[in-house]
């Protein structure tokens, strides 16, 4: 090798930088010292800071090459560089020193090779060096003198990175980084310096060369992998190692350094580390073992071939379960390389629906159906329609599963086929045997998911509800690594919320938003319905901020649920710029999904929305849809009576008290079917009762207390604040008042102090105060009624009443002050 380019002073420890002035100054007469460490830490350095120092001193010093085959007549300090490169003669020569009293010994060398004369030698002398790598803050320290305190500072962590900190690979890439490339440039190891280690690698044993060349490509310190690749016994390649080590150019890891490694590949073919890669993945593939740490590396190499694509191929298997998208790429990578892309087809499609993309996901899955040589078009049919579910199409979906018929197809089948109304075709499916299906958690919870959901719709809903709650904990799992195209736990959370129960739903979501169950796919869906049970309880806040939580690119279902939601919290704040601002989205969304079962509750809302803006025309085929589809299914009370709920509240908002009356009818008719149902047929009767002016405190009551134990705490809220604005008894409005402010939640209680107005100073009551706070915030007397639970004129009556105690002189001074007032601007 030749000799490394170094600099003439060295970095040093204290203790090191001492013994060499004492050995400069002539203090140390006796010195018989050995420098053992690997190319490049700085051994040629340090003995020409020795030579440097000795000469200044006037300490005779020689070099050992300068020394031989001359007699010794004083006192001198012999250096001896690259002692394991000497032969036996020079050896020998330099042990015959080492007996002379007179001659002082510095010799550096290597840890391998180790011959024999080189042992003998090293075994006279009395003391070591230790040279070590440098740490950050010594690099920037020498970069710093280099190319200045600035650049220094940008540039130590990235040649700390680069080099190990190995003080050779420092100093050479501190000599060929230049500051003026750093503006808005990532850096990169100089060429100079690449330059200066090709050359060096080219006069590298070729053992050594074809060692750093495997670790380099990812067999680390895996004694078996090597020896298979170099065809060495472990004794060969061990010292192949250690002789590798001896560079310097390799990291504790056994792999080259990342500067070494980037000259390595400038300098080695192509096709030669194409080779060695691939021989490695079959050598890992050969006895079963992991083959993603070796592979990834690889992507964005362009390498390929047939082995290269089998090593792609299994390493995405294995990055499935635990990163779709990185797997997704694996199978891109192995499609480059060489695979047909329908070999790898649904798997591939699975892996980039997983990773959240489910246009991807059925394009690529299209493609495997259409493909008569595919081998798994089963598989591709059911990602597919998983694809195809998330967007609403489940005519086409259902379709595409029962086509595909494996075990999980139909299991997702019979969900979908109840989805839209199919009750007979969903039985049929549901009866066929799944003996040839392993009893895995996955396929009992698919099955009890399918089960969950007929009996919905054909039997008892606490059964049905317990049933999916069961098939939920028994996915959370496995879950995060399954294509579903709705999870149990979603589907127990819908039937909850249809079925008063928001209490069971809202702890099962959160353990599938932790478990991840259904992947980046179901991330999205199980927010949206955690949101869902916000807004009904009437926790608009929580809801708006688990609405955030879901994204701003849900899929067309989530994207359906999201705008529901957003429609409902501005309903329920009686935020009417809100939902005119939203309505837009709104009537895209209800054109853009169909309606299924599992819609009811976003086009419910939807359909009170459409009635309080004066659309109710373009929200009436699709609830006419939503009725047809319950007709097909028998009118199952459970999916029936929140769809009757949500339509009376619709038919009292646009004033078509027929159209309530029936409503109320049907609910009166389900009654009987459950506790559930009879609280909301108690309170539909009671509702219709209060708007007609008959008004009985405790039926009210009662009825706005079992909507909240029905999870429906902001309708209970509303029916009772509805009742006290209506009823003349004063008592009873009284009552009736603290019943809704007790539902809908502590109201808000601002304290004021004194106010400097116009004619003195005034005090504000507390409701006078909650009014003031609403009307600064730009609401109108209808919508601050609405929020308080008194009629408009009464907003109108308090708003005039703190005018005159504040002695505004006109509505703006009034807003001004009440400003002041709040402490708001």
């Amino acid at each position: 090798m030749t000799r490394a380019v170094h600099v003439t002073e060295p970095i040093l420890d204290e203790p090191t930088r001492r013994l060499c002035a004492a050995i400069a100054s002539g203090e140390r007469t006796d010195t018989r010292l050995a420098v053992v460490a690997p190319g490049e830490y700085g051994k040629s350095a340090l003995l020409e800071h020795l030579e440097a120092g000795c000469t200044r001193g006037d300490v005779p010093v020689t070099r050992f090459d300068q020394a031989r085959g001359k007699p010794v007549t004083g006192p001198v300090l012999v250096l001896v560089d690259d002692a394991h490169a000497l032969g036996e003669e020079a050896l020998a020569e330099l042990l015959g020193m080492s007996d002379d009293e007179r001659v002082g010994l510095v010799v550096a060398a290597r840890p391998r090779p180790r011959p024999d004369g080189l042992n003998a030698v090293l075994g006279r002398l009395s003391s070591q060096i230790v040279l070590r790598p440098v740490d950050r803050a010594q690099i920037e320290a020498h970069l710093a003198e280099v190319i200045g305190a600035g650049a220094a500072r940008q540039l130590a962590g990235f040649v700390h990175a680069q080099t190990g900190g190995v003080p050779g690979l420092v100093y050479r890439m501190a000599a060929g980084l230049d500051p003026r490339r750093l503006d808005g440039e990532r850096p990169e190891p100089p060429e100079p310096t690449l330059a200066e280690l090709r050359h060096e690698l080219d006069q590298t044993e070729p053992d050594t060369v074809r060692l750093l060349i495997a670790t380099d490509a990812g067999a680390g310190r895996d004694l078996d992998l090597l020896c298979g690749l170099l065809d060495r016994d472990p004794d060969g390649v061990t010292a192949m190692l250690e002789t590798a080590r001896a560079t310097g150019l390799i990291g504790p890891d056994g792999a080259p350094l990342p500067v070494v490694s980037t000259a390595l590949r400038s300098l080695v073919p192509g096709e030669r580390q194409a080779a060695t890669r691939q021989r490695l993945a079959e050598l890992q593939m050969e006895r079963g073992a992991p083959v993603l740490e070796l592979v990834r590396p690889w992507l964005g190499s362009g390498i390929g071939g047939a082995g290269i694509a089998r090593a792609f191929e299994a390493a995405a298997e294995e990055a499935l379960p635990a990163d779709p998208a990185l797997a997704a790429r694996l199978f891109d990578a192995a499609v480059t390389a060489g695979t047909p892309a329908t070999a790898v087809g649904a798997r591939r499609a699975e892996a980039v629906a997983l990773s959240g993309d489910l246009d991807t996901a059925l394009r690529l899955a299209d493609d495997v159906i259409a493909s008569a040589e595919a081998t798994d078009r089963a598989d591709g049919a059911r990602v597919a329609a998983t694809a195809l579910a998330h967007r609403g199409r489940l005519e086409r979906s259902a379709e595409l599963l029962r086509w595909s018929g494996t075990a999980q197809s139909r299991a997702f089948a019979t969900v979908v086929l109840i989805a839209i109304g199919r009750l007979t075709d969903a039985s049929q499916l549901a009866e066929a045997s799944d003996g040839d299906e392993p009893p895995t958690l996955l396929s009992g919870a698919l099955s009890s998911m399918a089960r969950g959901v007929l009996e919905s719709v054909t039997g008892s809903p606490t059964s049905a509800l317990s049933t999916l709650v069961s098939s939920a904990e028994m996915l959370e799992p496995v879950g995060s690594t399954v294509l579903l195209p709705d999870s149990p736990a979603s589907l127990a959370a819908v039937l909850a919320l249809h079925g008063g129960e928001p209490g069971i739903a809202e702890p099962l979501l959160d353990r599938a938003v932790a478990a991840r169950v259904g992947g980046q796919t179901l991330v999205a869906r199980h927010r949206l319905l955690l949101a869902w049970i916000a807004m009904v309880r009437g926790d608009t806040a929580l809801a708006a901020e688990r609405l955030a939580a879901a994204g701003r690119d849900p899929g067309r279902r989530d994207w359906l649920f999201a705008v529901a939601l957003e429609v409902g919290i501005a309903r329920r704040n009686s935020d009417l710029g809100a939902l005119r601002r939203t309505w837009g989205q709104a009537c895209e969304a209800v054109i853009r999904h169909p309606v299924d079962l599992f819609t009811f509750l976003p086009f419910g809302e939807f359909a009170v929305a459409a009635a309080r803006l004066g659309d109710q025309g373009r929200l009436a085929p699709h609830m006419a849809q939503a009725h047809e589809l319950l007709d097909a299914l028998g009118n199952p009370p459970l999916w029936s009576t929140p769809l009757h709920w949500t339509g009376l509240h619709a038919a009292i908002v646009g004033e078509r008290p027929g159209e309530a009356e029936q409503h109320v009818a049907a609910l009166r008719a389900n009654a009987a079917h459950g506790a559930y149902h009879a609280t909301m047929s108690a309170a539909a009767a009671c509702w219709l009762k209060v708007l007609r002016g008959d008004v009985d405190a405790n039926e009210v009551e009662s009825a706005a207390r079992g909507l909240r134990d029905a999870g429906a705490r902001w309708d209970g809220a509303r029916l009772a604040g509805q009742a006290a604005i209506r009823t003349s008894d004063r008592t009873a409005m009284l009552a009736l008042l603290d019943c809704a402010r007790t539902l809908q939640g502590s109201a808000a209680r601002w304290q004021a102090g004194d106010v400097d107005g116009t004619s003195g100073t005034a005090q504000l009551s507390e409701r006078e105060l909650q009014v003031a706070r609403l009307v600064v915030e730009g609401l109108t007397y209808k919508q601050v009624g609405a929020r308080l639970f008194i009629s408009a004129k009464t907003v109108e009556h308090h708003v005039a009443r703190m005018r005159q105690r504040l002695g505004a002189g006109s509505r703006g001074e009034l807003l001004s002050q009440l400003r002041s007032l709040l402490g708001t601007s």
